[in-house]
């Protein structure tokens, strides 16, 4: 599960030298990248450039160099919105949000819209809801809502090992959900909570889950929402 965990994570540091070990294998890491970026032909793909600038800013962000890393994403979410590459897109939203910039949060919900509008991996669109799960009080129906989300978009898209996998993750998200929410323990009540919250219904939740992210969005969408659901594939159209 690469986006559920960090990609240029080395290991616990156990001491100052440990630390500083790892600091270097990520520059060196950061060093490759910036290569590779430069070794490619001029008519190398969008997608594969994007990958690269991307994963750079992954490795700035563990080597706590958020203000580069956001201006390389923010960068690329521009252009990978005109190529129409989704995933690229809500990559970027990603570290925008793990920037911790002024507009973190604000990111973070551009990248659940892109990320739940567009058939991109699914294993992504988890961790990003996974994050304003995160951010949301223990109280809040936003958290159990982005969690049936979660669930909803796994159901639909994951396949074979992976869809296992992303199953018993977003299953057991949900159940914590329900724990912080409401202090449920047992299956019966965790079901009754489920239909009592109508997270069984992706007809009630998804329209929830738009709400929150106007709020926190406050009307200043980065993008023409509009314009881009035109660009949903027919087949992905719920």
């Amino acid at each position: 599960m690469k986006y559920l965990e960090s990609e240029a994570f080395i290991g616990d540091n156990d001491s100052s030298e440990d630390a500083i070990k790892s600091s270097k294998l990520l520059q060196l890491k950061l060093d490759e990248k910036c290569e590779a970026l430069s070794a490619l032909p001029e008519d190398a793909s969008h997608d594969k450039r994007f990958e690269l600038q991307l994963e750079s800013a992954y490795i700035l962000l563990d080597l706590d160099r958020q203000q580069e890393a956001w201006e390389i994403a923010k960068g690329v979410l521009e252009q990978a919105l005109d190529q129409e590459l989704w995933l690229r897109a809500v990559e970027a939203c990603d570290i925008l949000y793990q920037s911790e910039r002024a507009d973190a949060v604000k990111a973070l919900a551009h990248g659940i819209w892109l990320g739940v509008t567009f058939p991109i991996d699914p294993e992504l669109s988890v961790a990003i809801l996974q994050h304003l799960i995160d951010e949301t009080p223990d109280n809040s129906d936003g958290a159990a809502v982005a969690a049936a989300t979660a669930c909803y978009v796994v159901d639909i898209r994951a396949q074979g090992e992976e869809r296992e996998d992303l199953k018993f993750f977003t299953n057991q998200l949900l159940g914590q959900v329900a724990r912080r929410h409401s202090q449920v323990e047992e299956q019966e009540i965790f079901d009754f909570w489920v239909e009592r919250m109508q997270l069984d219904d992706p007809g009630k939740f998804l329209p929830r889950l738009a709400k929150v992210l106007e709020v926190i969005v406050e009307d200043d969408w980065w993008f023409d929402r509009d314009a881009l659901r035109g660009k949903i594939p027919a087949d992905e159209v719920h």
